[in-house]
């Protein structure tokens, strides 16, 4: 038989080019296909769960990418070393580099993915415009050269006419991108959008298009092969982001009807046959409120958010991934492709949503993801991370900790998964953005399905604080809290030993002290929890929790709750809903007396510039001495390779600055003193 005629034959050993939840993802579905895998890693990544995962692990290099997982040449010695036949690159890094995918190809390896010319025509965000034209897609009007200067930016975007879009051309992930609303945020946009591009991508071009108001962030799954199939697999909703960060993905859209979806899938599969495109792949799009569509990319690799088309068509992407690389033709038509139930994903950052989401590093103290036992009547809960308990959260990297993903039936029912799995999302050591995402959730808005790229900016257009945070469980959170109390009072009582006549006795009746508020509260133990009597009334609390444990899961009335519960000095702290309490309970004697203890002051910060976040002081804009008004930029922080203008919060002199350009910054590190 000649070669030509032969069946495809499976990888034996894929080397996978990325580390993380990704990397985790990849080795995950390559040991269920019987393939081996090979992990590569940087001196941050030894002990990586990435890395524990695969069968062999390769050392790339120091922990910045650009010196690692960046660098092509080691990653084709890792690939000689080990004799690995395939590489799967993820996404980043160097997934939709086509250099590296020809190096490849040089030397006899299959790349995971599509082929360079199709990696190539899409990388370039306005080559892509001009084919997806071409290729009978709509298109947003705009100015799709790259322009020159911030005349030109300013020129051209009076044209288009105010608010446009400024974005990179080899731009994503929001990096390089600014809208403009008027000709003085343009020159400033066009500056940052410039800069940004040029210290993330090497390549400072960017281009302007008008920026659709009340738009909508809609994507198609394509999946094609190298025998000319190519089908869509439906829509996802990624319009809940913010800084053009996605936040959270569902898959199907609330918004789309059949046709549109037809409609819309029918163009991507034709712009994916435009470029021979074979592999998983995503093209984007965005949607006006009277669902018109316009292209905006193509992502030509797995998507981060794959997991919620995964769960509502029953596809493993990154098998087929593996399979079309193999040469195998695809097993689905068009019309196999059915949508089953409703998918959400919440990325869970390492962030600070209290602190206008500033990256958090460190190392996970206490990590414990939420189980598939929270998921109710049929629902599914699924977690895709690289990490675990004892791991860092590394300055070098995206600050992503996991994509938790839910299924349900319905959509109000995969939002109630998310909720409970959210509840049960035990972390500690840095923070996280999980108090957010449960505020997301329960927002009215968003149940409703009204979503635009903007409800972020809309909803919170002052930050997010704990004041956007539900506490509709109030109630339940001091009976709980009662609970947990009378939990350690009855185990104190029972302790042996005790001097005779001496015994501990648990008394009844307590007071809650939430903040400034007092809540009495009769608490009587009963077979399988406790009654709390609170002013409100009776709150059956019924749980088989034993101290210690994390994870509070509780009933009351029928309703399943799960709350988190730890001690915190002489109190507790509970989290629920996202919703942090701090909770005192006190019998009445010492509730009492406990009102006449001193606060303690927090120390005057006012006339000192801090840095909200570890990074890069990339410039210093003022000097000794100068006056500065309300609004006037101070100095730029990099992190995570995004710029952060820190201004003036109010008139005044600066006095002594006190770190320069170039300065690796801590938190709260002081930049700047005023007079």
């Amino acid at each position: 038989m000649s070669k030509k005629s032969k069946s495809p034959t499976l990888f034996k050993k894929i080397l996978v080019a990325n580390r993380g939840e990704i990397a985790c993802r990849v080795m995950a579905t390559a040991k269920r296909m019987g393939i081996k895998t090979v992990a590569v890693f940087s001196d941050a990544d030894r002990d990586a769960v990435h890395v524990q995962m695969a069968d062999e692990a390769v050392y790339i290099g120091p922990a910045p990418s650009a010196q690692s997982y960046l660098v092509q040449k080691n990653i084709l010695d890792a690939i000689k070393q080990t004799g690995a036949d395939a590489v799967h690159p993820g996404y980043g890094f160097l997934s939709e580099n086509a250099s590296f995918c020809r190096a490849l190809s040089r030397v006899g390896v299959a790349f995971i993915g599509p082929k360079p010319r199709a990696i190539t025509a899409m990388g370039d965000k306005i080559e892509s415009k001009k084919l997806a034209a071409k290729a009978g897609v709509n298109t947003i009007p705009g100015y799709t050269d790259a322009v020159k200067d911030a005349k030109q930016a300013v020129s051209i975007s009076k044209k288009i006419g105010f608010p446009v879009m400024i974005k990179a051309s080899a731009g994503g992930g929001g990096k390089g991108m600014r809208v403009a609303w008027d000709e003085s945020e343009c020159k400033e946009g066009f500056e940052r959008a410039t800069s940004e591009a040029k210290s993330s991508f090497g390549d400072d071009r960017v281009f302007i298009e008008k920026f659709i108001e009340e738009p909508r962030h809609i994507e198609i799954q394509v999946l094609g092969d190298s025998h000319g199939n190519v089908v869509y697999l439906g829509e996802r909703e990624c319009s809940i982001q913010r800084r053009h960060q996605k936040v959270i993905e569902e898959a199907p859209s609330p918004f789309i009807d059949p046709e549109t979806r037809k409609a819309m899938g029918e163009q991507a599969v034709s712009l994916s046959k435009a470029v021979k495109y074979q592999s998983a792949g995503t093209v984007e799009f965005i949607v006006d409120k009277n669902k018109n569509f316009y292209f905006l990319e193509m992502n030509t690799r797995l998507q981060v958010e794959h997991p919620v088309t995964e769960l509502i068509t029953g596809l493993d992407l990154v098998e087929q991934m593996i399979r079309v690389a193999a040469g195998e033709k695809l097993a689905l038509k068009q019309d196999d492709i059915k949508l089953d139930g409703w998918a959400m994903e919440s990325r869970i950052y390492a962030e600070d949503p209290f602190r206008n989401f500033l990256p958090s590093i460190g190392r996970l103290v206490r990590y414990q993801p939420p189980s598939q036992d929270l998921a109710n009547e049929g629902g599914i809960i699924r977690v895709d991370t690289g990490v675990e308990e004892g791991g860092e959260i590394s300055m070098y990297y995206d600050p992503m900790i996991a994509k938790l993903v839910t299924w349900g039936k319905d959509r109000d029912h995969a939002i109630k998964t998310m909720q409970s799995a959210l509840d049960a999302y035990y972390i500690r050591g840095v923070s996280h953005n999980i108090a957010f995402v449960s505020a997301l959730m329960a927002h009215e808005r968003f149940q409703d399905g009204r979503l635009t790229t903007n409800f972020i900016a809309e909803e919170y257009p002052d930050g997010f604080d704990a004041n956007h945070v539900p506490t509709e469980n109030a109630e339940v959170m001091i009976a709980a809290a009662a609970t947990v109390h009378m939990a350690y009072q009855l185990r104190a009582a029972s302790i042996g030993g005790q001097t005779k006549g001496y015994e501990r006795t648990v008394d009844s009746d307590w007071v809650v002290i939430d903040g400034d508020e007092s809540h009495d509260a009769s608490i009587t133990p009963v077979d399988g929890g406790f009654d709390v009597r609170l002013a409100g009334g009776l709150v059956p609390i019924r749980t088989s929790w034993q101290i210690s444990e994390p994870i509070m899961a509780i009933s009351v009335n029928g309703q399943r709750l799960c709350l988190q519960v730890e001690r915190a000095g002489v109190g507790y702290r509970l989290i629920h809903g996202g919703a942090e309490r701090y909770l005192q309970v006190f019998n009445p004697k010492t509730a009492k007396l406990n009102t006449h203890m001193p606060v303690k002051e927090a120390p005057d910060t006012s006339k000192l510039l801090m840095s909200p976040m570890p990074g890069l002081l990339v410039s210093v804009a003022v000097t000794e001495g100068q006056e500065v008004k309300a609004g006037e930029e101070l100095c730029v922080i990099e992190a995570m390779k995004m710029e952060n203008v820190m201004r003036a919060e109010r008139d005044g002199v600066v006095e002594t600055i006190k770190a320069e350009a170039g300065a690796s910054l801590m938190v709260d590190q002081v930049i700047i003193e005023f007079a």
